[in-house]
């Protein structure tokens, strides 16, 4: 079953710049799907469009989530389809322990190990960035979600860390049904997950994809970002 299925999107911000230019990309229920590209690429810009928010405008295209229009849906309410994202720098909550905080948010009692340790620290103070990383899936889990994308979620963490939250995202989300939308510009996450599709992005088009994320990394490291040979590579291969 698809989960998301996005048709030729074309996103402006309100300076009338033109970000994406004709994205194409279907996610199914249980599936990982990664997406890489250089800064500026339209990464993020994607993700941001899909939770819906307003500060960019859908000029073409549609998406659909769960079968249902959602190119014109308030943010909430694509929260309560099941739509949630993980951002790259969440903020801090003086005040809140993280433990009420899920439970305020949440919809269901949330089990991980490695997080019962930041339950009663206010969220996201004076945490590293594993531990944002941790509080944040464990808020996203509270929520039953049907799709997660994580932005980033790679960044900033040491291999033991890393192997950690990827170890969780499998467990809580993909063995749950759960579809996931991994944003990384390293792809060092990729090294404990085994993504079903590697999506590349530049110049706010998805110009090219393939199911061995490793031929991918490979094909980056040789080329770059270079348009042309990425694709020549792929298709080669």
């Amino acid at each position: 079953m698809k989960n998301l299925i996005i048709e030729n999107l074309h996103v402006k911000t309100k300076t009338g710049k033109e970000i994406l230019q004709g994205v194409f990309l279907e996610i199914r229920q249980n599936e990982i799907h990664v997406l890489m590209g250089p800064n500026g690429s339209g990464k993020s810009t994607l993700s941001q469009v899909i939770m819906g928010n307003p500060k960019y405008k859908i000029s073409a295209g549609k998406i659909f989530f769960s079968g249902k229009d959602i190119s014109n849906l308030a943010p909430d309410k694509r929260a309560k389809l099941g739509l949630a994202m993980s951002w790259q720098n969440p903020p801090a909550v003086k005040g809140i322990k993280l433990s009420d905080f899920v439970t305020i948010i949440g919809s269901q009692s949330v089990d991980i190990k490695e997080a019962d340790k930041l339950l009663e620290r206010e969220v996201n103070v004076n945490f590293s960035g594993g531990e944002r990383k941790i509080s944040e899936i464990y808020q996203i889990v509270s929520l039953n979600p049907k799709m997660v994308i994580f932005d980033e979620i790679d960044s900033g963490l040491d291999i033991k860390k890393m192997e950690q939250v990827a170890y969780i995202i499998k467990r809580k989300f993909v063995d749950k049904g759960v579809s996931v939308l991994i944003i990384t510009h390293s792809g060092g996450i990729l090294n404990y997950l085994k993504p079903d599709m590697t999506n590349i992005i530049i110049d706010g088009q998805i110009i090219c994809q393939h199911k061995n994320f490793k031929e991918i990394l490979k094909i980056i490291k040789k080329h770059g970002y270079d348009k042309d040979k990425i694709c020549y590579e792929i298709a080669k291969g």
